[in-house]
């Protein structure tokens, strides 16, 4: 019969395996690295957005108009 212990090892081990992001799982490194650069245009566009809602003097109502022209800005400037 396997002690508390050795079943818990055991289990650690095997999470580890799954949970990895070595050179094992290629595609994973590639899925970070797409989803930190998705993040860092997210970011950029709702900085650019808030730029555009403090041309306009502060006037609520426009997010949507903001956050659009914010987006087409920031992916113009990524694609060149």
């Amino acid at each position: 019969m396997k002690s508390i212990f050795q079943r818990e090892t055991r289990m650690a081990s095997k999470a580890k395996t799954i949970g990895s992001t070595d050179g094992t799982q290629p595609g994973m490194a590639v899925e970070e690295s797409e989803r930190l650069l998705q993040s860092t245009d997210e970011q950029e566009i709702r900085n650019r957005a808030y730029e555009i809602y403090l041309q306009r003097g502060a006037e609520s109502g426009y997010e949507v108009e903001d956050w659009l022209q914010a987006e087409r800005e920031v992916t113009t400037q990524s694609s060149n």
